[in-house]
Formats: C-alpha cells, sequence, structure tokens
C-alpha cells in the first residue's frame, strides 16, 4: 500500500509509524486508520520485526483523537469506520511484537485510546493527555471507557471519562497512563534505548509475555462489539452529538440545556 497519511520507517528489527497529518494534529479519519492497518498487520507478518514505536508527526501532538471533518457521517460509513478501528486494536494487540507509544503534545481522545492499546508509553514533559466524548456528545467506546479503568482503576477511569479534562504529561505518570516522562529532548534518545532493551531479549519470549498479558483485556472485546454498534447510531441520529461537533469547530461552549429540559443557564466549565 501508498501511504498518504502514515509514514513507515524501518531501522534494522525497529519499525516507525507516524501518523503524518500534523496541519490537523495527527487526528484519524478513515484514510488514516484504513493505512495504520496496513502497517501494523505488516510489521505483524514480518519476522524480521522485534519491535515498533508510534508516534505523531510535528511537535503539537501525538493524535487529537478522530477527525470531525472527516465527511463520513450515514450509518454504513459509521459502522465500516467502527469495524476498521476494531481491526487496528486487534492488529496491535495481536501481533506478538512490544508497541511503545512515543508521545509528544496532545494525546486526546481516539489518540489516548490509541496510548492505552501501546504495550509502554515514553511521553515528553509537553504531552496533554484526556478524553473527549462527554464534550462533544458521545463516549470513548473503542478502548476508552472498557480498558481505562484497568489500566488507570474505575474511580480515576470515571473522573478522566466524566469531568473530560487534560493532564499533564506528570499526572498521566501518577495514574499509570504513561511508563516513563522525559524532557522534550531526551524523548528520542529514551525510546531509542527502551528499543535496545526490547531488542536484546527473547522474540518469542515476549510474544508469550504479550499474549498472556492481553489475555484478560482480551475479555473486554464484547463490550466494545455493542460499543460500535451504538456510537454509529448516536453519531447518525443522535442530536446531542452534532451540537457537541458543532461547538467544537466553531470554538464555543457546547450548549446542553434543550437536552435537560432547557433550564437554566449552561455551566461555565472549569479550567480544562
Amino acid at each position: 500500500m501508498d501511504y498518504e497519511d502514515i509514514l513507515w520507517q524501518q531501522d534494522g528489527a525497529r519499525v516507525t509509524i507516524t501518523m503524518n497529518r500534523p496541519e490537523r494534529l495527527n487526528a484519524l479519519r478513515g484514510q488514516t486508520i484504513i493505512e495504520m492497518v496496513d502497517a501494523f498487520e505488516r510489521a505483524a507478518d514480518d519476522e524480521t520485526v522485534g519491535v515498533i514505536v508510534l508516534t505523531g508527526a510535528g511537535d503539537r501532538a501525538f493524535c487529537a483523537g478522530g477527525d470531525v471533518q472527516d465527511p463520513s457521517n450515514g450509518m454504513a460509513q459509521k459502522r465500516r469506520g467502527h469495524h476498521l478501528v476494531d481491526r487496528l486494536g486487534a492488529a496491535m494487540r495481536n501481533n506478538g511484537k512490544p508497541i511503545i507509544a512515543k508521545v509528544k503534545g496532545y494525546c486526546i481522545g481516539a489518540g489516548n485510546e490509541l496510548n492505552m492499546i501501546c504495550d509502554l508509553t515514553i511521553a515528553a514533559e509537553s504531552s496533554r493527555f484526556g478524553q473527549a466524548g462527554p464534550k462533544i456528545g458521545t463516549a470513548p467506546l473503542w478502548w476508552g471507557c472498557q480498558y481505562m479503568p484497568m489500566v488507570i482503576g474505575e474511580k480515576k477511569a470515571r473522573e478522566v471519562l466524566f469531568l473530560v479534562r487534560q493532564y499533564s504529561a506528570q499526572e498521566a505518570l501518577g495514574m499509570g497512563l504513561v511508563n516513563k516522562v522525559v524532557p522534550d529532548d531526551r524523548l528520542d534518545a529514551e525510546v531509542d534505548e527502551w528499543c535496545n532493551d526490547i531488542l536484546s531479549r527473547s522474540p518469542q519470549g515476549l510474544r508469550l509475555a504479550k499474549i498472556a498479558l492481553n489475555a484478560s483485556s482480551d475479555m473486554l472485546y464484547p463490550s466494545m462489539q455493542h460499543g460500535y454498534e451504538l456510537m454509529a447510531l448516536n453519531h447518525v441520529y443522535g442530536v446531542e452529538p452534532r451540537e457537541g461537533i458543532a461547538s467544537f469547530q466553531e470554538k464555543r461552549s457546547a450548549d446542553w440545556r434543550p437536552f435537560r429540559g432547557g433550564e437554566g443557564p449552561e455551566p461555565a466549565p472549569r479550567g480544562s
């Protein structure tokens, strides 16, 4: 496949997959996901590959989530897109190779779900983490709601998902969303060190460990299948996502009053 939205770089046994839409903060559109599926499945099938790094182009973002300007808006398009992200999650979790997320800048929404799917995360100090779902009238049902309680604990997951705040790299480290935080100018060197350590280990041992570690969270797949269908229905027929996405595009606060009976002023959110 010729890639338009991502970059593929192989250096010996290391492959780096870069989401390459910096002008959109590396937001995911359908084409991006198709290419990422191809890249991760390609890396899985290549026995010379021992470790995979996932990152985003530019200094502003790892990935800012789904691209709200993606024109797909019908039920068939939504369902196809959700089945693509299902395939992407499987390609990342089931390929037997450790995946390191190299994060700088915004890691929000689907970007943070990608971060959680990766086996390890090294973050620059400038990184910002969080979800976006209820801010735009939906919920993160691609690993977010399902897997986050396992990663950071039930109470903290509810805070992240309900309040929709953003967290610094150090806060993300404290809650277990990342493995290590380094100064921005040390990020590349730190990822190199972790890759070299992984490549000095047994490929079969790493594969067995990854499969075994995934066993309990693999039980979450049925919940995600339900979530994909609910998201498709909500995005196509739901009035709240229309208000949420419109408010985001228009750079204003969403007005949720009509969905609560229209009473009283909309409360001003605390700083994100």
